[in-house]
């Protein structure tokens, strides 16, 4: 495996740059969706909660490729954009009709979940503006040629929405890559969206054809082996797998893929909603880390919590830090990050260093 070879701050405007749908996330609260009277609204996407993390977490600078119609909603989706610090000079906005018939913004209805009642997710976002985005729309190398970025997220959520949003990813990974950017690929699988477009075959196929372009794939184990069709010949527990066969997993990802760089993948065991089993494996350079364990997470929300891992890894990584701290800065901010309601990470660095050095949860005064 080659070590990854990141670009320096100096020589770059933005330390990273996700691709992705942002959507209105309407929050029950401690409610039902279906007998809820009030909602709390935040923004929230799978690409973009790794860069809000990075900028607010981290204090990274950060932007978002997306698009938005251009209404109230939407304005109100760019409010929450701005404060969570993550630059907006590259969100395209679509006329709005007045209805929707042609283009709108995409609504996400989400309930948290307790004990041993699950979470439960109603997404509105057929037809929105992002989903319509097609090859030849945005300007690559604008991005990565004269701004210059040192790394480039996206992944199999934006992939999954539309029959052109592949084409979209595959054109910006090429001209990542050919800019001398970093590439990382979330292999994050929804069901609700592949239903339209060939279910987990046409997943696993995509996934297989833009994995041979990237340097980092992220997921679970369950992205690893179902979703990517890593095959080692032995039975995965996904909630507590064997070591050995987890790590035969990630060795065999990089065998079949060769330009991959970095395999990281999360490890949950959902006991309840409220208690989890977390944790991480990253396998960087032929090192096979695995993060520290927290055996019983007590969780309020655990929407985000996997794009609040990534944020941490490629942190540590931008920061030229150890696959090791990497995967244990994921972890921390992971865990942190459910602790608290919404899509995306309220947690600051302070914080996360504080978990990663075993810190409890006494108060800090």
């Amino acid at each position: 495996m080659m070590p990854l070879k990141i670009r320096t701050k100096d020589e770059c405007r933005w330390d990273l740059v996700a691709l992705g749908e942002v959507m209105l996330r309407l929050d029950p609260g401690e409610k039902r969706v279906h007998t809820a009277r009030t909602f709390e609204v935040w923004e929230g996407g799978g690409e973009y909660n790794v860069a809000r993390g990075l900028t607010r977490c981290f204090g990274m600078d950060t932007s978002i490729v997306t698009a938005l119609a251009d209404n109230p909603v939407g304005r109100l989706v760019e409010d929450l954009i701005r404060q969570g610090g993550v630059d907006l000079s590259h969100v395209n906005w679509v006329p709005y009709d007045g209805v929707g018939r042609a283009v709108r913004n995409g609504l996400n209805f989400t309930e948290r979940g307790f004990g041993v009642r699950a979470g439960m997710g109603c997404s509105d976002r057929g037809n929105t503006a992002v989903s319509q985005l097609r090859e030849g729309e945005i300007d690559w190398e604008k991005i990565f040629g004269t701004e210059r970025a040192r790394w480039f997220h996206t992944g199999g959520i934006f992939c999954a929405l539309s029959e052109t949003t592949p084409a979209v990813a595959s054109e910006a990974i090429a001209v990542a890559r050919g800019r001398g950017t970093i590439v990382s690929f979330d292999l994050n699988y929804r069901e609700s969206l592949w239903k339209g477009y060939g279910g987990v075959e046409r997943a696993r196929e995509l996934n297989g054809e833009l994995a041979r372009n990237v340097d980092v794939l992220i997921g679970s184990i369950t992205d690893f082996t179902d979703r990517l069709g890593i095959d080692v010949g032995a039975r995965v527990d996904h909630s507590d797998p064997d070591l050995g066969v987890v790590e035969s997993v990630l060795r065999r990802t990089v065998e079949m893929f060769p330009n991959v760089s970095v395999a990281a993948a999360t490890i949950r065991n959902a006991k309840s909603s409220s208690r989890h089993s977390w944790s991480a494996v990253c396998l960087s350079e032929g090192q096979f880390h695995r993060s520290a364990v927290f055996e019983d997470l007590e969780v309020l929300d655990r929407i985000g919590g996997g794009d609040s891992f990534a944020a941490g890894l490629i942190y540590g990584f931008l920061n030229g830090r150890t696959g090791r701290f990497a995967v244990d800065c994921g972890v921390a901010h992971g865990a942190l990050a459910v602790t608290t309601p919404g899509d995306t990470s309220m947690a600051t660095l302070n914080e996360v260093l504080r978990v990663m050095d075993g810190g409890s949860a006494q108060v800090s005064r």
